[in-house]
C-alpha cells in the first residue's frame, strides 16, 4: 500500500516460555491475536489514523543461537481505513528523518494487559514472578520490501539455513549465526542429539498457521486493495520492482485477454471403475 510501514516486534518475556512451551497452540494463539488487538486499538485511537489497520503478522520462536524464544513481528503501514466515512487515512511523517507510528512503551504496557487476560480467560496459571515492564519494539521500515523479504526467509527455510551448518563430525554439530549486537558472524558447537533437539522444539503444533493477515490486508480483503490501488493511482509493479503480476490467459482462437469469472476446483471423490471378472466363459462387471 501506498504509505510508510513499520516492522512492530512483540516479545514474550522469558518467565512465561515455559507455560508457552507447555501449552503452545493455545499461547501462540493468544499471542498473535493479542499483538493484532494491541494495534488495532491504537489506530482506532490515533488522531490521525482513527480506523481499521491492516497487518502482516509472523510468529517466530527461536533465536539466532536456536534457543527458544516465541515473538511475533508485524509488518504494518501507518494507515487506517475509516469504513463509516468511508476514508483512507495515512500517518503523517514526523519533522525527523525516522518516521514515528506508536510510542513503543504504551504498546508494550496495553500488550501485557491482554496477554495478562487472556492467560487467565484460558485457565492457565500465571508464573510466580513476572517484569512489570514488557518489550515491544516499533521501527520504519519504509515501504516494507526489506522487512517482508527478511520474514519471508524463516517461512520457506526453517530455522536454521542449511549453509549455516559449517561442520558434522565427532557426534558434534556446529553451526554459525550473526550476533545481533556485534553483526559479526559467530560458531556454536553442540552434541548432535542437543542440535537436533534445538531444531525440533520449534516445530509449531499440527494444522498452526504462523503467518496470517489481519485487517485490510486480510486475502478476503483482495478487491479491496484493488480499489484503493485504482483510487490513490498506486501501480505495485512500478513502486515494488520484485513483484510479479500474474501472466494473462489468451484466447485460443482470437488470441485475446480473457477475464476469469468463475473458478471451480476439480472434485476428490473419483467413481470406481468397473472392472470385469469372467467366470465359467461368462463376463460380469
Amino acid at each position: 500500500m501506498p504509505a510508510e510501514y513499520f516492522l512492530l516486534t512483540f516479545t514474550l518475556p522469558t518467565e512465561f516460555r515455559a507455560l508457552a512451551w507447555a501449552h503452545q497452540s493455545v499461547v501462540y494463539e493468544m499471542l498473535m491475536r493479542c499483538c493484532w488487538e494491541t494495534v488495532r486499538t491504537f489506530s482506532q485511537n490515533d488522531k490521525q489514523l482513527q480506523g481499521r489497520p491492516g497487518a502482516i503478522a509472523v510468529l517466530h520462536t527461536n533465536t539466532r543461537q536456536l534457543e527458544f524464544h516465541p515473538h511475533v513481528h508485524l509488518v504494518m503501514p501507518a494507515a487506517a481505513l475509516d469504513g463509516t466515512r468511508r476514508q483512507w487515512r495515512t500517518k503523517r511523517r514526523a519533522k525527523t528523518k525516522t518516521g514515528y507510528l506508536f510510542n513503543h512503551k504504551a504498546l508494550a504496557k496495553v500488550f501485557r494487559a491482554k496477554m495478562l487476560v487472556a492467560i487467565e480467560a484460558a485457565g492457565l496459571t500465571l508464573p510466580r514472578r513476572y517484569p512489570e515492564q514488557w518489550v515491544v519494539d516499533c521501527k520504519s521500515v519504509g515501504s516494507g520490501e526489506k522487512a517482508l523479504i527478511y520474514l519471508g526467509r524463516y517461512l520457506y527455510r526453517g530455522v536454521i539455513a542449511e549453509k549455516d551448518i559449517v561442520a558434522c563430525d565427532n557426534a558434534q554439530v556446529s553451526f554459525r549465526y550473526r550476533n545481533a549486537k556485534t553483526g559479526k558472524m559467530q560458531r556454536r558447537t553442540v552434541s548432535g542429539a542437543h542440535f537436533l533437539w534445538l531444531v525440533l522444539q520449534h516445530v509449531l503444533p499440527k494444522g498452526f498457521r504462523r503467518a496470517r493477515n489481519f485487517g485490510f490486508l486480510h486475502p478476503n480483503c483482495k478487491r479491496l486493495i484493488a480499489l484503493l490501488h485504482l483510487l490513490l493511482k498506486f501501480d505495485p509493479g512500478q513502486a515494488l520492482p520484485w513483484f510479479k503480476k500474474r501472466p494473462p490467459i489468451l484466447c485460443a482462437r482470437c488470441g485475446a485477454v480473457m477475464m476469469i469469472v468463475k473458478t471451480q476446483l476439480r472434485s476428490l471423490f473419483v467413481e470406481p471403475v468397473p472392472i470385469p471378472v469372467v467366470s465359467n466363459g461368462a463376463m460380469t462387471v
